[in-house]
């Protein structure tokens, strides 16, 4: 029998990637998918809400954000952190999946220490072989934005996390919204580059089909991955968003239009 495949689900922060990769987990044939390369070295957390606003000086965004917590250094060595994240990462079946986002590839290249600035050869020493590549993306930046400006404040990236700030208390701002589009328009672009450059035709994973179809969606994904089809599962969670993501991403367009910000 053949080494089953890894794969890498490549993404952007709310794109529908963490329904995907919870919808994989779930069949018990498709790795444990999970986004192991969001965590700095330094503070063994991942990007806390301030930080996604370095170099930004207005009070009224960032003075709202709860303040950076210090963490404590990750002193595994390369060759540690690559058993911990290969183990956490497969299934029985010898299946890995992991989710990485643009933002963190710097993290995960450093943190091998072999690959000279290049991810593809960073994948490779993690998982000893070229991954599958699942690319899953959100056309519709306005919402995206908007989903990840209430995640940032409320700091429940999922449906079932505890909100550390109720949602009726969090704030509608033009600025952060904007601010939070560029970066992920950025990283969207910086993908799409580097499969053409590397030559890497993907499975492509479109948010509005996500949404509409989970379950097929899934199934698709696990036919790429040589695993059975009929294991896609209803979806585990649930959309966040509601009437107050509709209405700030309506109130954003406008503003947008007005002020020249991504959209």
């Amino acid at each position: 029998m053949s080494t089953p495949k890894p794969y890498v689900v490549c993404a952007t922060q709310r794109s529908g990637s963490t329904l995907l990769v919870e919808s994989l987990a779930a069949t018990g044939v498709a790795g444990r998918p999970a986004e192991f390369f969001q965590y700095f070295s330094s503070s063994s957390l991942a990007p806390q809400p301030r930080e996604w606003f370095a170099g930004v000086d207005d009070e009224s965004i960032v003075g709202r954000l709860a303040v950076s917590e210090p963490g404590h250094v990750d002193e595994r060595t390369a060759d540690q952190w690559r058993a911990d994240i290969r183990a956490a990462g497969a299934t029985g079946n010898g299946v890995w999946g992991g989710k990485l986002m643009w933002n963190q590839t710097p993290l995960l290249i450093a943190r091998t220490r072999v690959a000279a600035g290049d991810l593809r050869a960073a994948l490779r020493w993690l998982l000893g072989a070229d991954p599958l590549f699942v690319h899953v993306h959100r056309d519709d930046l306005v919402a995206q934005a908007v989903s990840m400006w209430r995640a940032v404040q409320t700091r429940a990236w999922r449906d079932g996390d505890v909100s550390a700030v109720p949602d009726e208390e969090t704030f509608y701002s033009a600025e952060g919204i904007a601010h939070l589009a560029g970066i992920l328009a950025e990283q969207q672009r910086r993908w799409q580059d580097w499969f053409a450059r590397e030559g890497i035709e993907p499975v492509d994973v479109a948010f509005a089909d996500l949404a509409r179809d989970p379950t097929g969606t899934t199934a698709r994904v696990l036919t790429a991955l040589g695993q059975n089809p009929a294991l896609a599962p209803p979806p585990p969670l649930k959309p966040q968003s509601n009437t107050r993501s509709k209405e700030w991403a309506q109130r954003y367009r406008a503003d947008a239009q007005q002020k020249g910000y991504p959209r």
